[in-house]
């Protein structure tokens, strides 16, 4: 078999092409960000009540949202796909093939890693302060407040690593997605990461390896805020 070869002409001919990769870009990044803001507004309070809380199951409980970082995503997309198809419980909702169950799908992933390392970075306030937040009459809201303030560089790198899980997946978005794409090349479900797969299987490299480069300025973009913020935290 010949190697692939790669041709600006053959990319540029492409009558859509412009086209085509916004709209995948706009599809992953709209998808990917309510993902994780939705995640977000509900991993914090999880792990603020977990934080600040001693129940029993409490270690039970921390190490099953560790586990989850590492759950298989094609299981998950699976689950969600049951649960929007006719048969499932949202079956009424009609989300198969749409962008809500694909945000659906990445929420279920985001959740783990945003709740863990967010539960990681309050526990490692130092008590002193939440101490010193009750002495000067602070009430439990504004302790929380405080310990958020002071966990920030971890909360951040939480919600960035829950956005990189997102904005990476494939499986899932593929089974509840189902990658569609219009004849006029608007992308309805179709992210970076499934037009990837797909237009490498169909022989097209050149979109793949253009589709591929602006996966990598988005994974580095992410990168350098995190880098950022943890020179700040260290001033």
């Amino acid at each position: 078999m010949a190697p692939p070869t790669f041709s600006l002409v053959s990319l540029v001919s492409f009558p859509f092409e412009t086209v085509y990769v916004r709209s995948i870009v706009a599809v992953s990044l709209y998808v990917s960000l309510c993902a994780v803001l939705a995640s977000t507004l509900v991993s914090l309070p999880v792990a603020l009540l977990v934080g600040f809380n001693d129940f029993p199951g409490k270690g039970l409980l921390t190490a099953a949202i560790n586990t989850g970082m590492g759950f298989p995503s094609v299981v998950v997309g699976l689950v969600v796909l049951f649960a929007v198809s006719s048969q499932g419980p949202l079956g009424e909702l009609e989300l198969m093939f749409t962008r809500e169950a694909m945000i659906f799908s990445q929420f279920v992933l985001a959740t783990p890693p945003i709740t863990a390392i967010s539960l990681a970075a309050i526990d490692g306030v130092d008590g002193g302060v939440r101490d010193a937040a009750r002495a000067l009459g602070g009430t439990r809201l504004d302790v929380a407040l405080v310990t958020l303030r002071e966990a920030r560089y971890g909360i951040a790198t939480a919600v960035l690593a829950g956005f990189g899980r997102a904005i990476s997946e494939v499986g899932s978005v593929l089974i509840v997605g189902g990658n569609i794409a219009g004849v006029d090349g608007i992308s309805k479900t179709r992210t970076l990461t499934t037009a990837i797969q797909l237009e490498a299987r169909q022989g097209r490299y050149e979109t793949a390896m253009v589709l591929g480069v602006v996966l990598v300025v988005l994974v580095l973009v992410v990168n350098g805020i995190v880098v950022r913020i943890g020179d700040g935290g260290v001033r």
